[in-house]
């Protein structure tokens, strides 16, 4: 899952990697809660509020404030979670706008074991996310990237705009 410890691995993204213009602006946060067998919410906040979870909570709730089950007001925890695995199996990460903490923990190591550029123009959302916060990422490939800003999903255009923003300050 992570690579390392999550502390380190925190370290390395909000200080190392960070760009200069969103220093002490952006905390990645991973909770544990009892009971849930491993599975982890991951979060990042911008300016000390939240900004983005990754859970599969956050992920089964779009499930079905999008109309992608049947029963779209679950009331119990078994109907709850019905159909999840299956419908996350055949709903590409590209087609989402919510994404669970494995496919977190899988982005980050793309992002770190590839090319900063590969990175940039990913057709994962979560790796094109890490790519626009990093130091490596200047003003002319920001500005490049502004062509297919609209085809990203809006979190992540906000996000862009955030790190456009604060470069252009």
């Amino acid at each position: 899952m992570i690579l390392g410890s999550w502390s380190g691995m925190r370290k390395y993204l909000e200080q190392e990697m960070i760009a200069d213009s969103l220093k002490n602006r952006i905390r990645y946060d991973c909770t544990t809660y009892k009971g849930m067998d491993g599975w982890k919410v991951f979060e990042i906040y911008i300016d000390k509020r939240l900004f983005k979870r990754f859970s599969l909570e956050t992920v089964n709730t779009y499930f079905i404030e999008s109309g992608y089950k049947e029963n779209n007001e679950p009331f119990g925890k078994t109907e709850y979670w019905t159909d999840f695995w299956e419908i996350l199996e055949k709903t590409p990460i590209s087609e989402r706008r919510e994404y669970t903490d494995n496919e977190f923990c899988d982005a980050l190591a793309e992002y770190r074991n590839q090319d900063i550029r590969k990175s940039v123009y990913s057709e994962n959302p979560i790796v094109k996310m890490f790519a626009i916060l990093d130091r490596r990422v200047g003003k002319r490939t920001l500005s490049n990237l502004k062509e297919q800003l609209e085809l990203q999903p809006k979190w992540l255009q906000d996000l862009f705009k955030l790190r456009l923003g604060a470069e252009y300050v």
